[in-house]
């Protein structure tokens, strides 16, 4: 139970995490992935290499103790956590060993002196009861996908039935299930978990679900990271007719239901989930702008379907700006980085729009900034993290 005394401990301590968040998670993920090779599956190692998982966690841990008395003002960071959570199967035994690991870092980071035994009792107080909201929601999210038709709990089969090269970089890998059944279709937008075994030790990954499904499989798109573990071993070793498990789709970074035009903005492999979402809105009617940016042609992928889709549907206006190459030649409509000025040149005059920002962190900054300046209201402007869940400042 978290006391008044305990809330009052954990808002003391906000300074401390202010200053110095990000020197006490490096040291809890140093305690829990060297004492505790069960969860290390659960951890993309190049988070922790880039000192992004210590970062997000850090950002958390913070929002979480400056809204202590009120967590409603934490907004979509909970249900972002929990969307993760499901979609890699974090379970409800991995908390106490989390939990533990995070008291032994405030101990060993802040010292005795400040984690005294009031503090560290305040911090236990209170990571029980974030256990607590966070365990409760994941479980309404796995019986919801469990019962749902197509869909399952935990691990399930799927064989790789068709691999395609769509640019130098990015590959498409359709994924249908082992036992032939129905699978549980994706949101247009959303991600789903993937587990595999490379030399013997397991990985877990999210990809985002790159076309709507019929029922009967998942499209996924990666990109090729030559420095990675999972995405060189899906391009180089992963062939049709192999097999490897999947957890249901999850996510909240999904296209809105509504009359509204759709602005898609994407960055490289950002492109991913915009292609369900354009699939998804295209037949509706709505007026789609789609606006990609990639470093030249040869990465950029999609683009022929890209193209016939505009062909196809004369409310969808698509914008291509490459940082390399020639503008004006083969359809590209600017060259550099995305600007205020191209979103301005290219948006509907009326900035009454549902835009969706999908790219690296900088690209995601930058064209929220442009988007709130040209008059798009902030509350239809979503983001989503490939990677740890983070803030666009």
């Amino acid at each position: 139970m978290l006391s008044a005394q305990h809330r009052a401990i954990i808002q003391a301590t906000v300074p401390l995490l202010e200053s110095g968040g990000e020197a006490l998670t490096t040291h809890f993920y140093k305690l829990l992935l060297a004492e505790h090779p069960e969860v290390r599956p659960l951890f993309n190692q190049a988070n922790q290499a880039s000192g992004d998982q210590p970062r997000a966690l850090a950002n958390g841990v913070l929002m979480y103790a400056r809204h202590i008395d009120r967590l409603e003002a934490l907004g979509g960071l909970v249900s972002q956590i929990i969307n993760k959570h499901v979609a890699l199967q974090i379970l409800p035994e991995h908390y106490p060993i989390v939990g533990g690991c995070l008291l032994r870092a405030i101990s060993e980071v802040l010292g005795a002196e400040v984690a005294t035994p009031e503090v560290l009792e305040a911090w236990g107080a209170a990571y029980g009861q974030l256990a607590g909201i966070l365990i409760g929601a994941e479980e309404g999210l796995y019986h919801e996908k469990e019962v749902a038709t197509g869909g399952w709990r935990g691990a399930r089969p799927f064989v790789l039935a068709r691999k395609v090269q769509e640019s130098t970089e990015i590959a498409s890998f359709y994924l249908v299930p082992a036992d032939g059944k129905p699978v549980l279709p994706a949101a247009p937008g959303q991600y789903i978990g993937l587990r595999v075994l490379i030399d013997g030790e397991e990985h877990r990954r999210n990809y985002s679900v790159s076309a709507l499904g019929n029922g009967g499989g998942y499209r996924i798109s990666v990109k090729h990271v030559p420095s990675g573990v999972v995405s060189p071993f899906l391009h180089e070793c992963f062939a049709v007719g192999d097999t490897l498990d999947l957890f249901p789709p999850s996510g909240e970074f999904v296209l809105q239901p509504g009359k509204r035009p759709v602005v898609l903005i994407s960055g490289g492999v950002g492109i991913t989930p915009t292609l369900a979402m354009l699939e998804a809105a295209l037949p509706t009617g709505r007026p789609v702008v789609f606006i990609h940016s990639a470093r030249n042609a040869e990465v950029h992928a999609f683009r022929d379907w890209l193209d016939e889709q505009a062909r196809q549907y004369p409310q969808l206006s698509r914008f291509y700006c490459y940082a390399e190459g020639e503008e004006g030649r083969a359809g590209v409509d600017a060259v550099g980085l995305l600007s205020g000025e191209h979103l301005e040149r290219w948006l509907p005059r009326n900035r009454d729009v549902d835009a969706y920002v999908l790219g690296p962190k900088p690209f995601m900054v930058a064209v929220k900034r442009s988007l709130e300046a040209l008059g798009v209201p902030p509350e239809q402007t979503r983001h989503e993290f490939f990677g740890p869940a983070s803030t666009l400042v």
